[in-house]
């Protein structure tokens, strides 16, 4: 199977199964398309007429298609399909947490997937107690596994901050005994950020999420206190300050666009302009009937934007001014190995969240529904059922995934948005579908002009 799609002024051919990437002419690029569904003589007197070239010419190309397929490179067959099976009843351990420690929020977010923190529950801070039984439950759980990641989440976590501190300062005292190195990440709103939090996330956060929509009037639409005032001055000068005492560890600037902003390339060269380079920018999720819903016509403007945003990555990264977009970072060499290729994010089965009453549940966002409440910390993991169904949700799981190009990058999409969106893990967000299939096209373009960037010089 393959993918071809024009972008940025390149024609693209993405081999599906073998991950194969080729930029060719406007000739070749037609007789790759023609292959498989036109007879060879059809195909030859068809390209040839088109382009205004010789016979001879299109059959000297065609035996370069041929080439590439007996290589494996071109229209190669999937042989992953039946390792999906096999993957389904593997055994897991669990290697990431995201440990609610606050379920409370200094912020109204209009848009919050978690009512403003609460979870659709009551306010809530972990103890320390409830966090380090946590921490021992990863450790007990995540088998020959070295490397541990825990995400102090929220509501806003710095609410607990005194907690935050405790606990990885167990975990410091207890890694080496254990073979184990933990990896940390705060997810924060800014507000709280001032000098003690900054030296202590830059010494010990390995990542630092930081909210942030863009331009003032698209922020405090819906990031705003319970009061109803605007955070953009109150937490760009602490993102400002925070970034540069940051130095080379990571962060990056994430914000959320909906109905009211789908030209979100205006937000991104606020952060630019801002100072913040490493950036994300997800499209909400929600009901359609929330005013803030994307709509279908937002649709054509967000994939028109995703473009623009890779043109400027260009301009940018050749004026010696580049910057990060999360969703662009492809890695064509190497990238995920084949088992993430296929299982996705391992939410419910590698990945847990943590209640602060311990609670366990697939991931952050099924946080407060009772359905998928999979156990505790205390207990472990008593609903196995859900965890195997989570163990089923693959690249492969959904029908509608079957003649999809994307499904190896995204190993079919989001748990949670799918079962917001149907009803079941195992359905298909297809309005995101189109969003990350955009997406992907712009960040393999990205690969190509860099690349040949790189052989013309």
């Amino acid at each position: 199977m393959i993918h071809s799609f024009r972008q940025n002024g390149y024609n693209i051919v993405l081999d599906v199964a073998s991950g194969s990437v080729h930029c060719v002419d406007d000739v070749a690029f037609d007789i790759i398309n023609l292959y498989e569904s036109t007879p060879r003589e059809e195909l030859i007197g068809q390209v040839s007429i088109r382009h205004g070239i010789s016979e001879e010419e299109v059959k000297a190309c065609l035996d370069d298609v041929d080439a590439l397929k007996a290589q494996g490179v071109l229209f190669s067959c999937d042989e992953f399909r039946p390792n999906a099976d096999a993957l389904a009843k593997r055994e897991t351990v669990v290697k990431a947490m995201c440990l609610h420690v606050a379920h409370t929020c200094n912020l109204d977010c209009e848009y919050c997937f978690a009512a403003q923190g609460k979870y659709h529950g009551e306010r809530a801070l972990m103890t320390f107690e409830v966090g380090k039984r946590a921490l021992d439950f990863l450790i007990e759980n995540s088998g020959t596994r070295r490397n541990l990641e825990v995400d102090f989440f929220g509501g806003e976590p710095l609410m607990n901050f005194d907690v935050v501190k405790k606990l990885v300062a167990y975990a410091r005292s207890v890694e080496k005994e254990h073979g184990k190195n933990f990896r940390f990440t705060l997810t924060t709103n800014g507000m709280l950020l001032d000098d003690e939090v900054i030296e202590f996330a830059n010494r010990e956060m390995d990542n630092v999420v930081l909210s942030l929509d863009g331009r003032k009037e698209v922020n405090d639409r819906f990031r705003k206190t319970a009061g109803g005032v605007g955070s953009f001055d109150v937490i760009v000068p602490k993102f400002q300050k925070f970034v540069k005492a940051r130095g080379d560890k990571s962060y990056y600037m994430r914000g959320t666009f909906t109905h009211f902003n789908p030209d979100f390339t205006k937000d991104i060269q606020t952060m630019l302009d801002l100072g913040f380079d490493e950036l994300s920018m997800e499209p909400v999720v929600s009901p359609p009937t929330d005013k803030y819903a994307l709509t279908e016509e937002d649709k054509l403007i967000v994939c028109a934007e995703y473009g623009k945003l890779a043109e400027m990555m260009i301009k940018r990264r050749k004026e010696g001014k580049p910057f990060t977009f999360y969703h662009y970072m492809l890695d064509l060499d190497g990238g995920p190995c084949i088992y993430k290729r296929i299982s996705g994010c391992g939410s419910g089965t590698e990945y847990l969240a943590v209640t602060p009453t311990g609670e366990l549940y697939p991931c952050h966002q099924f946080v407060g529904n009772k359905d998928y409440l999979m156990g505790d910390i205390w207990q472990g993991v008593i609903r196995t059922d859900i965890r195997d169904e989570f163990k089923r949700c693959n690249a492969y799981s959904r029908t509608e995934c079957a003649d999809c190009w994307a499904r190896l990058y995204c190993s079919g999409g989001c748990a949670a948005n799918a079962y917001n969106a149907t009803g079941s893990v195992n359905g298909v967000y297809a309005y995101g579908c189109d969003l990350f299939k955009k997406r992907i096209e712009c960040a393999i373009m990205l690969k190509v002009d860099e690349a040949l960037e790189n052989q013309n010089d």
